[in-house]
């Protein structure tokens, strides 16, 4: 570690960060990860290193992982590399003239959209769209790791929260995103795909004042815990008259908000079916090919705004986290496993069987 760089012992050790860590490494080309010994990272100026306490798993990770085309792609010529990005840890070290932005020891988040700062996007209030946008865990060495060196600006202090529960601010993030892009408190609101953030939506819709919560789901498992947190009433989004049911049970009318979060082609179809004349649609799945929408009955004769929702804004959509947080938004139920980062294998497999809410690894963990 540079001499310059500000100092201190992590929780746990009594010497500072060691020269070695385990990480968690996509080695070479094809389905797997390697839990290997690798170097830990020294923090230059402008960055910051962290002890990572809690690094969750979500679906960019389980496409590294299973190396699908997106990540053959996405990921071409830069193997090995720690993939993760979901992650809280406690700040160890500053790198030289690098003004601290929380003390050391601190527990931090991590806005994992990595910016230039410069483009047209950033300068006019738009970084988590950067035209040279870059993300951890995919463009860079990620979180899956004991220790990880981040930009000093992507910080996000969370001392007071548990470590699992302030690495899922990043997918919260998106959630608060897609549903307060417009108003929500006082609408309708449909919920398409009951992952986790599908399920934190629920949570933040009830929060926020909606009248009503509908959900759909095809996993019988995740439409229990869309019950669970808040949801009026979830529809198996499998079975025939799914539409025809939520426009009877808002009067024909439809929902006001749709908040798509499967990428389901079948799910989206429904959403446009089901919002109402005048309403919104937030699109934040991604589906694995492009889809066919009638523009004219779906769009344009309805009146339908469509937001497409990337991410987090940096960092407005943070600081509406930290409030829900605050006033008492409980994402507990939905971290339903957590594990040591060797039993890595364990966890992608349960993401992969889609039985799970959020699943956790904590590095620090043997």
């Amino acid at each position: 570690m540079s001499a310059d760089a500000e100092t201190s012992t992590a929780p746990g050790t009594t010497d500072g960060p060691p020269a070695l860590m385990r990480a968690l490494v996509k080695v070479a080309e094809g389905p797997g990860a390697e839990l290997r010994e690798v170097p830990v990272g020294t923090p230059g100026r402008g960055e910051v290193l962290v002890r990572v306490e809690a690094a969750s798993l979500c679906g960019t990770d389980l496409h590294i992982y299973r190396w699908d085309p997106w990540a053959r792609e996405r990921l071409r010529g830069r193997l090995p590399q720690v993939f993760g990005h979901e992650m809280a840890g406690r700040v160890v070290a500053y790198g030289p003239d690098t003004a601290p932005t929380a003390p050391i020891g601190s527990l931090i988040a991590a806005e994992t959209h990595l910016v230039d700062g410069t483009c047209y996007q950033c300068r006019t209030g738009r970084a988590h769209i950067c035209r040279n946008l870059r993300i951890l865990g995919v463009d860079a060495d990620g979180a899956f790791a004991e220790y990880i060196v981040l930009p000093v600006g992507n910080l996000w202090p969370s001392e007071g929260l548990a470590p699992e529960i302030a690495a899922i601010q990043e997918p919260m993030g998106n959630a608060v995103q897609a549903a307060f892009v417009e108003e929500v408190t006082g609408q309708t609101v449909l919920v398409t795909g009951c992952g986790p953030i599908g399920l934190m939506s629920i949570a933040i819709c009830r929060l926020a004042g909606a009248t009503r919560v509908y959900a759909t789901d095809i996993n019988p498992d995740r439409r229990a815990m869309a019950k669970a947190l808040g949801a009026d009433v979830v529809l198996d989004a499998a079975a025939p008259g799914v539409v025809e049911r939520i426009r009877e049970l808002t009067n024909g009318d439809g929902v006001d908000v749709v908040l798509e979060m499967s990428g389901a082609e079948a799910a989206i179809r429904q959403g446009f079916a089901a919002v109402t004349n005048g309403g919104r649609v937030s699109l934040l799945g991604l589906p694995s090919r492009p889809v066919t929408l009638d523009l004219n009955n779906d769009i344009i004769f309805k009146g339908v705004r469509v937001h497409g929702i990337t991410g987090r804004r940096m960092f407005d959509t943070w600081y509406r986290t930290s409030a829900l947080l605050a006033q008492g938004l409980d994402l507990s139920p939905i971290v339903t496993h957590r594990f040591p980062l060797g039993r890595f294998a364990e966890a992608f497999d349960l993401v992969a069987a889609g039985h799970a809410g959020k699943v956790v690894l904590l590095p620090q963990e043997a």
